[in-house]
């Protein structure tokens, strides 16, 4: 305390001019308007600085938040997608009332492990039951499809992925309906291959190979990737397609699980069905 009082002693002048001087810069403010409005601005310039600033921070430590909001937000575009394309494809009007509602649920999750190494990879997700995942959902992202659920567990779940030699599903050309197995080799990460493509089917390098839609995983439309390379079987009157992946398969973030609404129905009618036979 002494040294406090020491100081102010010392510095009783300094004091004295600055609390004087700041008097009457506050006075000539008040009395001119000239000097006024240039304070305002300035003031206004420095406190937005400093807000700009402030605000910036707080964005960096909100990124997480606004990344999740995005993604649910894009869940909920393609669920509107699912509906306009099935209202696009009905010409009845009362089925496309009837059908207004999306057959398909998106779900955003995040990419725990993603391996491509392998032959038989599988991809580890930050999301599981308690997120209404199950087995037999498909894994797709922005760019296009990724893989199936295998195994589920409460926080989180298995996919397994298109880099894997047991994973199959029908595709198809976008200009038409023929359509053929897509599966993968085992080599390059980028490519996998299209067999039993009909004959009659107009393949050319360049097109473009997307989900038919035949199956309750993938609904139809998903893309996969371009033909790059083309081989006609004449024995058995097949194409075989190399396909290049528009998905970076060994750069996986964030996916979206698709839930099929109808999944168990549709599950429930082929087993009693193969039950009859």
């Amino acid at each position: 305390m002494q040294q406090i009082i020491n100081f102010l002693i010392r510095s009783k002048n300094f004091l004295l001019f600055a609390f004087l001087f700041f008097i009457s810069l506050v006075f000539t403010i008040q009395s001119h308007s000239y000097h006024k409005s240039k304070f305002i601005n300035s003031a206004n310039f420095l406190s937005g600085g400093v807000y700009e600033s402030l605000s910036n921070i707080q964005g960096y430590f909100h990124l997480k938040t606004y990344n999740q909001q995005l993604l649910d937000e894009n869940a909920r575009l393609r669920e509107n997608e699912s509906v306009l394309r099935t209202l696009v494809n009905q010409k009845d009007s009362l089925a496309i009332y009837t059908n207004a509602e999306s057959l398909f649920k998106y779900i955003p999750a995040k990419v725990l492990k993603n391996s491509y190494s392998k032959t038989d990879n599988i991809i580890t997700l930050k999301a599981g039951r308690r997120d209404s995942i199950a087995p037999e959902m498909g894994v797709i992202t922005s760019q296009g499809i990724v893989g199936f659920i295998e195994k589920t567990s409460t926080k989180y779940s298995t996919v397994l992925s298109i880099l894997n030699t047991n994973f199959k599903t029908n595709a198809k050309l976008r200009s038409s309906e023929h359509y053929g197995t897509l599966e993968w080799n085992g080599q390059n990460p980028n490519v996998m291959t299209v067999i039993d493509m009909q004959e009659q089917a107009p393949v050319k390098i360049g097109d473009t190979i997307e989900t038919s839609g035949q199956s309750a995983i993938f609904p139809k439309g998903i893309p996969i990737g371009t033909i790059e390379n083309l081989e006609l079987d004449n024995s058995k009157n097949f194409y075989t397609l190399s396909v290049r992946l528009f998905n970076d398969m060994t750069s996986l973030g964030h996916v979206y699980v698709i839930k099929n609404n109808d999944l168990e129905e549709i599950n429930a009618l082929e087993e009693n069905n193969t039950n009859e036979e």
